[in-house]
């Protein structure tokens, strides 16, 4: 079994975990009422990007979300949280230099050694959340849940509904299929985007994401009976029904978007073992990308 496959399969446990640890994170997050930036790269920049959602539609204060290479100088806020799972990651240790004096910061880690971990205000460290394999699956969605958690959520449902999916099987034949497109509304937008994410970086397979009413404008010309067209949440009917007359295979889980998307990892892992390549290490990438 690769480190990702065992990975993936752990994250009811961690989920767990992160839902206990949530109330002593709470000093190093973001108060209510803040002006928060949540700022990370690649899965992590996904995670910031559901938290922000997450923290403005629970009524704490305007989030904001960025890659760590394009924060934008000119605004200001008053909490600055950088999520990261090695922190070591360039983009984001540069964009740390770069925060106003004025605004407080908080990382969100796995390793509390990490020069991240080192350099801001206070440190969220999830180590047992922290992975050997260089396509991350549990540090992001225990990130989730733990932000979740933080942010007022009853998530103590979660872990069951995570065990529930991995324990079904996939719908047969979806390792066959050449295009992928992942679903969301809301913060389960940028959930589609990271389930997208594992299969391009396991499997190399064709594989997009697009928040769910945006799939009519044009994604949908794409589609067809080689496609499978994965909603995570829920979506309109009408819209399941559109991507259903063009052939394609629909899949529209009755789960939090969080527990589907482990759906979505375990078919990348499954794609990439019948390309014959080992998800462990993909084709040009690193578990943290640190420039010269």
């Amino acid at each position: 079994m690769s480190y990702l496959a065992d990975e993936i399969g752990s994250q009811p446990g961690c989920w767990s975990t992160a839902i206990d640890a949530a109330a002593a994170a709470a000093a190093a997050l973001p108060a209510r009422g803040a002006r928060v930036a949540a700022i990370g790269c690649g899965s992590s920049l996904n995670v910031a990007r559901c938290y922000a959602a997450l923290r403005e539609a629970a009524g704490h204060g305007e989030t904001d979300a960025f890659p760590a290479s394009e924060v934008p100088a000119a605004r200001r806020y008053d909490h600055m949280v950088f999520i990261s799972r090695t922190g070591t990651t360039t983009e984001v240790l540069d964009a740390l230099q770069r925060v106003p004096p004025q605004a407080r910061t908080a990382a969100v880690v796995a390793d509390r050694a990490s020069p991240l971990a080192a350099r801001v205000g206070a440190a969220v460290v999830l180590d047992f959340a922290a992975e050997r394999s260089v396509v991350s699956s549990r540090f992001v969605t225990s990130s989730i849940v733990l932000l979740r958690a933080h942010l007022g959520e009853d998530v103590r449902g979660l872990p069951a509904a995570a065990a529930r999916e991995l324990a079904r099987p996939l719908p047969p034949g979806l390792a066959r299929r050449g295009q992928f497109t992942f679903l969301g509304r809301g913060w389960a937008a940028a959930v589609a985007d990271e389930a997208a994410l594992k299969l391009r970086e396991a499997a190399h397979a064709w594989a997009e994401s697009y928040p769910a009413m945006e799939y009519r404008h044009g994604p949908i010309s794409v589609s067809d009976p080689g496609t499978v067209v994965w909603a995570l949440g829920e979506v309109p009917p009408g819209l399941v029904a559109d991507a259903r007359s063009t052939g394609a295979t629909v899949i529209a889980p009755a789960t939090d978007p969080l527990a589907a998307l482990t759906g979505a990892q375990r078919l990348a892992v499954g794609l990439a073992e019948r390309k014959g390549i080992d998800p462990d290490r993909p084709r040009a990438l690193a578990r943290s990308v640190i420039l010269a």
